[in-house]
């Protein structure tokens, strides 16, 4: 019989009651929650409800030194997530942090010292990296079928006249900060080189806050790769999620359900010599004289790894309970904030909000 990990939430908002707790559900052989902590009763009275016998807590100094809780899954309002963190790290206690993890790397210089502190013990909740199509992306990326993947297109879009805390950027808010660290995440992991320069511009279009909600940011790799990143709250016609384009192929996903791809037969080889500077005939066609031997098909998105997206708490199981290496280091979303910030100082209309710390 596998020994649970009991589980307090602090926060009830979007993430810690929308989220944590409907993915906690999925793993009840491995998880339990015994506690959570807002700072509004009318939240904790909602999960007394659903979850009979949960500890509530207005306070979150007595919400840490619950002696039920093995884990706290920090869900708080973005400025907060590493003051809290550091919080329940010094309880001794295991911490599952939000994205974004900090928001400055001054922030997370701190928390890397805690973690450092106490080794073992923070788990970065960079659930996007279990993304069932990002991850058959990559696989079909890494097959070689694509032949040398050259650029990429990453793209969330929609249209929102927001109005909630995070289009304001004092609480940490805009697209930089919301789906941002899940992008940027698949950016640096989907570039398989060291980043050698980034580009980026931010626009509020849309929401009603003060906050970004439009960006595109293209990373470039020591590879001589490009990944263009869109986020917006502010396009009314999608473009589609995912698009790579290799020297052999291409592949687009509109939906994160299918993949279409496009690639030369395996048997089709490049066409030897050189183009020459004559002019090319009066009649007939201006490309070579060889044509491509193509491969179409349409696939279910159905990585060989089988992650998905609301299966984080448990690998986070595996890593506390049973010594298994967790699929995404400290190191990596410390990255994505170190990414982040350099977005925002090239775009200073939109400031960098600190931690609150």
């Amino acid at each position: 019989m596998k020994k649970k990990i009991r589980v307090g939430i602090w926060g009830l908002g979007r993430a810690g009651y929308g989220m944590h707790l409907k993915e906690l559900k999925k793993f009840e052989d491995e998880f339990e929650v015994v506690a959570v902590c807002d700072l509004e009763q009318d939240r904790l009275d909602v999960v007394s409800k659903e979850y009979p016998g949960v500890h509530t807590y207005l306070d979150g100094d007595q919400f840490i030194k619950d002696p039920d809780v093995d884990m706290i899954s920090v869900a708080v309002r973005s400025p907060d997530h590493v003051a809290f963190a550091i919080r329940a790290l010094e309880t001794g206690k295991y911490v599952f942090i939000e994205k974004p993890i900090a928001l400055t790397m001054k922030a997370v210089k701190k928390l890397a010292a805690a973690a450092k502190k106490f080794p073992g013990k923070l788990y970065p909740r960079q659930n996007r990296r279990f993304e069932p199509c990002f991850n058959h992306v990559f696989e079909i990326m890494k097959s070689g079928i694509l032949g040398d993947v050259y650029e990429i297109k990453l793209c969330r879009h929609n249209y929102q006249w927001r109005n909630d805390w995070q289009t304001i950027v004092e609480c940490g808010g805009g697209q930089l900060n919301n789906w941002g660290p899940h992008l940027i995440d698949h950016s640096l992991q989907l570039m398989e080189a060291p980043i050698a320069g980034i580009w980026s511009n931010l626009k509020r279009i849309a929401a009603l806050g003060d906050a970004e909600d439009h960006l595109k940011i293209v990373f470039t790799g020591e590879n001589d790769r490009i990944i263009d990143v869109e986020i917006s709250g502010g396009i009314a016609l999608a473009s589609p999620v995912y698009a790579v384009y290799g020297t052999r192929g291409s592949l687009i996903s509109k939906d994160e359900k299918d993949i279409q791809l496009r690639y030369l037969k395996p048997e089709c080889k490049f066409p030897k010599g050189k183009a020459h500077p004559e002019n090319p005939p009066m009649k007939g066609s201006f490309g070579g004289t060889e044509t491509p031997e193509w491969v179409e098909e349409t696939i279910p998105v159905a990585p060989s790894n089988k992650y998905d997206t609301d299966d984080i708490y448990h690998y986070v199981y595996q890593a506390i309970r049973e010594n298994k290496k967790f699929p995404v280091a400290l190191e990596e979303s410390f990255k994505v904030v170190e990414m982040t910030e350099k977005v925002k100082l090239q775009n200073p209309m939109f400031p960098l909000h600190s931690d609150n710390l």
